[in-house]
């Protein structure tokens, strides 16, 4: 990952909006300041809508929440970086075996190259410490 400048434009996976609603969550401020404020270009992929359900939805049965959330990630996002985009999907099989992350990770890891973003994620352990993403506090 590069030195992050201003004009940076950020992918922002599930966990980011999950913490955002979560005072609790180690980096909330930070992750709340991605999530909301206008000041910072993000984006989002049409995955992270259905994370964010079943993580604040199913998992904390916080529906109303998660219906929030989705809303607030579609109004913040110009545009949901990935769908369903079959020429995705060889870069994230890529990406997958070579840092031996999830389909779902690697996703966020290919869509974010593809586009010139950078990925902000509380993944520390698959995303962050093999420099695949930065943590919230380094995006603010």
């Amino acid at each position: 990952m590069t030195a992050i400048t201003g004009t940076d434009r950020f992918l922002l996976d599930a966990s980011i909006w999950v913490g955002a609603m979560e005072p609790e969550t180690p980096f909330h401020g930070p992750c709340r300041a991605l999530a909301v404020h206008s000041a910072y270009s993000v984006a989002a992929l049409d995955l992270t809508m259905i994370e964010v359900a079943n993580v604040l939805g199913v998992r904390y049965g916080r529906r109303d929440d998660a219906i929030d959330v989705c809303r607030l990630m579609i109004g913040r996002c110009r545009r949901l970086t990935m769908s369903a985009d079959p020429g995705l999907v060889p870069w994230v099989l890529d990406f997958a075996r070579e840092h031996r992350l999830s389909a779902y990770d690697a996703s966020y890891v290919a869509a974010a190259e593809r586009e010139g973003l950078t990925l902000v994620s509380l993944d520390i352990k698959d995303l962050v410490s093999k420099g695949l993403a930065v943590t919230p506090d380094a995006a603010v």
